[in-house]
């Protein structure tokens, strides 16, 4: 690429990062005359026509809705930028600092307003945009009040397992992803969690042909198998009631020829492994962990043999 075209790229680059893909395109566009074949500018491109009507749209939105409105729109881009035959990850970085420069703008300019729930909504949100511009420790500050406010929110607790874990806290990072995906495996947005230690399960466990509800419910299975969800906390007695009640109910639920064994199977799993890991802690004895074990294998032998070898 010769120099002007560098030059016109550092510029669309730096319009990008100010979340003004409108501007970026005008400028590429004129580069793309002269070097109509070359993959980055084209990259480039396609990525601003993505954002440039959207974003010149967006003032007629109240500012938690154009927020919302980023994050769902950055979803959507997510799956179709993976489609192009060539991605830079330099425009990616350009343009998710400029859209999530805009979202957390918009969030930040929302009176908190509401029940604690949509208080903590809106800290999720901020720490989600902070955490995608790489300020982990504001991520992490504001995803810390969510949790105060929401102890038991799936989606909280791994975006903030995914800050400890780019910030090289793996320990701390294996106790919140084991915690948030027993809490709901469902609740959490993939697609938005970053670090290596999440994304390489989920990339193994994708490769086994899950998608959608079944993909996340079996993530924290083959976390337990492959050694990621390895760290682990001790029940309280309440939970350990709570947790077989809950078992009970799902072993029943799944009898019904109509319920969804697909996503109820490694549901059940993942229960009766936090059930025999709670037995193992208060020595209940091999009769319980045994009974567990047996249930598992009705479930599934594959599992059954790779947490017994």
């Amino acid at each position: 690429m010769g120099i002007q075209s560098d030059n016109e790229l550092a510029k669309a680059y730096s319009l990008l990062e100010e979340g003004k893909p409108y501007q970026a395109r005008q400028i590429l566009d004129s580069a793309l005359e002269y070097n109509f074949d070359n993959s980055e500018l084209i990259f480039a491109r396609w990525c601003c026509s993505y954002w440039a009507d959207f974003i010149q749209n967006l003032p007629v939105l109240e500012p938690y809705e154009q927020g919302d409105s980023l994050i769902a729109r950055w979803k959507t881009f997510r799956v179709d930028y993976e489609r192009q035959k060539e991605v830079f990850q330099k425009t990616l970085y350009a343009i998710q600092k400029g859209i999530f420069t805009r979202a957390l703008d918009a969030y930040e300019s929302v009176k908190a307003e509401g029940n604690a729930f949509q208080h903590a909504e809106l800290f999720r949100k901020k720490g989600l945009c902070c955490k995608k511009l790489g300020k982990y420790e504001s991520a992490l500050t504001l995803l810390q009040e969510a949790h105060q406010l929401t102890q038991s929110s799936a989606a909280v607790l791994a975006e903030m397992a995914d800050c400890f874990a780019l910030c090289g806290e793996d320990k701390k990072a294996k106790v919140l992803f084991r915690e948030a995906f027993f809490i709901d495996a469902q609740k959490i947005e993939l697609q938005f969690l970053d670090s290596e230690l999440i994304c390489s399960l989920i990339k193994r466990v994708r490769e086994k042909g899950y998608i959608n509800a079944e993909l996340q419910e079996w993530i924290p299975v083959y976390g337990v198998l492959y050694g990621v969800f390895n760290v682990k906390r001790e029940l309280r007695t309440q939970e350990a009631g709570r947790l077989k009640q809950e078992i009970y109910a799902k072993e029943n639920e799944i009898k019904d020829p109509s319920s969804d064994s697909k996503i109820l199977v490694p549901k059940l799993i993942n229960m009766y492994f936090w059930l025999i890991d709670h037995y193992a802690r208060i020595n209940e004895g091999n009769e319980k962990i045994n009974e567990c074990l047996l249930q598992i294998r009705v479930h599934d032998e594959n599992i059954y043999r790779m947490y017994t070898k």
